[in-house]
């Protein structure tokens, strides 16, 4: 069964034209005059149950804007989506109680009041049975140690602290999906491996389906194995997260530490026939760079069969480099043309 059900999903705004100058201002107070803006662009996925999918893109690329119609806040459009069945804006009652919602800028729990009472009124709000909410209570608060914050009045945590407790009141009902829209952003990074823990844990043993919006790419390769990218609106990638790194990156380069100085003709001469580089670091340490197209194991093995090495570490380029160099390079826009041609 589907998570998430999007087909030719479409949001447009009515944004107000503002003319220049006094005049203008004016003619703005009697008469105003509006264009359309198009978010997002007729866009098409599908998430099975238990995937964790990252959702990722610049700036004004229609992320927050997807997950807004994704979870009830904003009506599309045009096109369909279901999710767990349900039309959000349509089945709201029914469809929240499936639903777990983060945003990383905005709270969940009243500031004033301990959190313990948050989670309490929270309760309410989704009819969570007394007994079933201390059973998943206890559970939670266990696994993300929050025992010390619970008589704490949420203005008084810090930023790592009410996240997690914004994780707690997400899934205090035990929702089938978790929406997290940058919920790592400000943290350090001790807190941020504590949530990702949690996170894969979570998934591996209740199969809970979640959908990652976020520019944190490390929250996106230490969870995500599938990856949609937005650009414009549309969608310019959906797939898993090693093809992306096979599709844009460059390549991988090896890095050799020597026993003794190996001069660089040399270092050409074994990889000779191959569409390699090196560069020279020192006089012991070189590195390979090896392009997609060719073999690392054969590049590697001509090295380690001509010369007397220490040591080798390989550099994967990382998907944060990939993504920058995606949108500097305009190649989103060729990905744009080969999806809208697929």
């Amino acid at each position: 069964m589907l998570a998430i059900d999007v087909k030719d999903l479409r949001k447009e705004f009515r944004v107000q034209k503002n003319r220049e100058g006094l005049s203008g201002a004016l003619k703005d107070l009697f008469k105003r005059e509006y264009r359309e803006v198009r978010a997002v662009k007729d866009i098409s996925f599908q998430i099975p149950q238990g995937e964790i999918c990252g959702y990722i893109g610049e700036n004004g690329a229609g992320k927050s804007t997807t997950i807004k119609m994704l979870t009830g806040i904003l009506v599309p459009t045009a096109g369909e989506l279901k999710v767990n069945g349900y039309v959000p804006y349509k089945d709201r009652e029914k469809f929240v109680n499936g639903i777990g919602v983060v945003f990383g800028q905005r709270s969940q729990l009243w500031w004033d009041i301990g959190v313990i009472e948050s989670f309490q009124l929270l309760r309410k709000v989704y009819r969570v049975p007394e007994a079933d909410f201390r059973k998943r209570l206890n559970n939670l608060v266990e696994r993300l140690e929050l025992g010390d914050l619970l008589n704490r009045p949420v203005r008084k945590l810090s930023l790592g602290q009410r996240m997690r407790c914004e994780l707690v009141a997400s899934l205090l009902h035990n929702p089938s999906i978790l929406f997290l829209d940058e919920p790592t952003i400000g943290l350090d990074i001790v807190v941020k491996t504590e949530i990702r823990d949690f996170l894969m844990q979570m998934n591996r043993e209740e199969g809970t389906t979640i959908l990652l919006t976020t520019h944190d790419l490390q929250d996106i390769e230490a969870l995500c194995s599938r990856v949609i990218m937005l650009d414009d609106g549309r969608v310019i990638y959906d797939g898993g997260l090693d093809e992306l790194k096979t599709k844009w990156s460059k390549g991988r380069e090896i890095q050799f530490q020597f026993a003794n100085q190996t001069p660089i003709a040399k270092l050409k001469q074994l990889t000779e026939g191959i569409n390699v580089g090196w560069t020279i670091e020192n006089d012991v340490t070189a590195k390979l760079f090896v392009p997609h197209e060719v073999s690392v194991s054969e590049a590697m093995a001509r090295v380690v069969g001509g010369a007397d090495i220490r040591d080798i570490k390989i550099f994967e380029t990382n998907t944060d480099e990939i993504v920058r160099g995606i949108y500097q390079s305009g190649s989103a826009d060729v990905a744009k043309k080969e999806v809208a041609t697929s």
